[in-house]
């Protein structure tokens, strides 16, 4: 498939499924999922950041959009997108990312994504929260609501992946 109309879909899937569906459940102590920063990750490994940045900036206030934020979704996706090469660098694999196109499960393996993508979410979430409620008081309650929420989505990208990916066929 090309590229291009594969990232465009992914784009479309993930912008009406953070607004339509994760976006309208209430669960308890303030858990959010918020999964479309997987999009960000599932971004080509080679792809520059300023492009990855954009589209990011683009994922957040299309989200924004539907949930009526103001641009919280759209300033804590372009933080992640610019903190996802250094992460990248970070979590390297020994032989480089050359013989792989983007940062899924299938590819890069259950510690690779586990580790990458955990340290996304919670940048991502605590980012999101602090700004939402920006007030000192509320730090316990910001933090609860980032470890819930952030265990949550992962917990969801996992299964999401195991579900919708196809393994890779040893020949």
């Amino acid at each position: 498939m090309n590229p291009f109309i594969k990232h465009s879909v992914r784009f479309i899937l993930f912008v009406l499924l953070q607004g339509l569906v994760f976006g309208q459940l209430e669960i308890d102590f303030g858990i959010q999922i918020m999964l479309y920063p997987l999009y960000i990750l599932f971004l080509p490994l080679e792809m520059g950041i300023i492009w990855v940045m954009l589209l990011s900036f683009l994922m957040g206030i299309s989200i924004d959009y539907f949930m009526n934020t103001f641009g919280l979704h759209a300033s804590a996706s372009v933080l992640v997108a610019y903190l996802r090469p250094e992460l990248l660098k970070l979590f390297s694999p020994r032989d480089g990312y050359e013989s792989y196109t983007e940062g899924n499960i299938r590819q890069m393996g259950y510690t690779w994504f586990i580790s990458v993508f955990g340290i996304i979410v919670v940048i991502h979430h605590l980012y999101f929260f602090l700004l939402e409620h920006f007030k000192l008081t509320e730090l316990l309650y910001i933090f609860r609501q980032t470890s819930l929420s952030a265990l949550l989505t992962l917990t969801i990208a996992i299964l999401s992946q195991i579900l919708f990916f196809k393994t890779k066929k040893i020949t």
